[in-house]
């Protein structure tokens, strides 16, 4: 079957109802033009299965239209549970989006669940960012150009420095980890960023990260020792909810095997929702020790966190 643009929805405004148009111009990085949720974040577009639209009509929504659940795209054709984070897909001839967020948060309950007692754009939303621009119209093809599965651990890893961050010093712990953690962990890397040593805007990326964007692990790289300008320990510890003292205590461990400054540390790693964050050493030499010595560990963590149900004390399960 081939997957086409059933149809496409803007709004001049966050919050209204958005109308079906017959095309709309896609710039990169920003979405749709003149579309409220336009703008240089992750969520530029969002897009709805036409099938699970047409579920809810049958739940008692015959009267639904194209715009209700705030999409911009219904797609036909194509089964959206299948695309992980990273995934890429191609409209007409030459736009493409990039997969940046898994369904989201709803605080609210709206209209159409109060009507129906359900709401698909929480569950089975998926949002992109565009990264090839052009126009697209209603009847458009899309094309699955990269397919990154869902069951892939999805991983960010974070540097924090000063220097780098202003260009002054190449990071080369950051794309060290990465590295490491996709060939060894088989995850996807969503995103590998710098940030300076500032406890707030550590702890904006962090968060970033942890809330929405179904990110399994963030590695927050460098900051982790005496400088008066380290305060990473300070920054996971604030946005954590739940700490992960027995990865800090076996990273500890195993550098104090190499060096007696491994007690210096003062790293700090821990749980905010789905999301495990830890922090490694600055140092690429140090970064990679600490990272191997828990990195037989952290599928079945990240299993967990995704609500595997097997048994964890029992060898092979989970």
């Amino acid at each position: 079957m081939t997957a086409l643009i059933e149809s496409i929805c803007t709004s001049e405004r966050k919050g209204e109802r958005k109308r079906g148009v017959p095309s709309v111009r896609l710039l990169a990085n920003h979405g749709i033009e003149g579309d409220a949720h336009a703008d240089a974040w992750h969520r530029q577009i969002s897009i709805l299965a036409a099938q699970d639209v047409e579920d809810m009509r049958r739940k008692g929504l015959p009267k639904l239209k194209a715009g209700d659940f705030a999409e911009n795209l219904v797609v036909s054709g194509l089964d959206l549970t299948k695309l992980g984070l990273g995934s890429r897909l191609r409209i007409g001839s030459s736009a493409e989006l990039t997969v940046t967020q898994l369904g989201k948060v709803c605080h609210a309950r709206c209209a159409i669940y109060e009507q129906a007692g359900d709401c698909i754009m929480p569950r089975l939303g998926v949002f992109a960012r565009v990264i090839a621009g052009g126009t697209i119209a209603a009847g458009d093809g899309v094309e699955i150009v990269e397919t990154i599965p869902r069951e892939t651990f999805q991983a960010v890893v974070l540097t924090v420095s000063d220097r780098c961050s202003r260009g002054e010093a190449t990071d080369t712990a950051g794309p060290a980890v990465a590295e490491r953690v996709k060939n060894i962990l088989k995850a996807h890397i969503y995103n590998v960023c710098i940030v300076p040593d500032e406890q707030a805007e550590i702890e904006n990326a962090l968060r970033h990260f942890a809330d929405g964007h179904s990110i399994d692990l963030v590695l927050a790289v460098g900051g982790t020792g005496f400088a008066p300008r380290d305060v990473t320990p300070e920054a996971v510890a604030a946005v954590v909810k739940r700490r992960t003292p027995g990865l800090d205590e076996a990273m500890r461990r195993a550098s104090a095997e190499k060096t007696p400054h491994a007690m210096l540390s003062r790293a700090v790693s821990g749980i905010r929702g789905a999301t495990l964050i830890v922090s490694l050493p600055g140092s690429e030499r140090a970064a990679i020790e600490n990272l191997d010595a828990v990195l037989p560990a952290l599928a079945h963590g990240l299993a967990k966190l995704r609500g595997d149900p097997g048994d964890c004390g029992r060898p092979g399960i989970g």
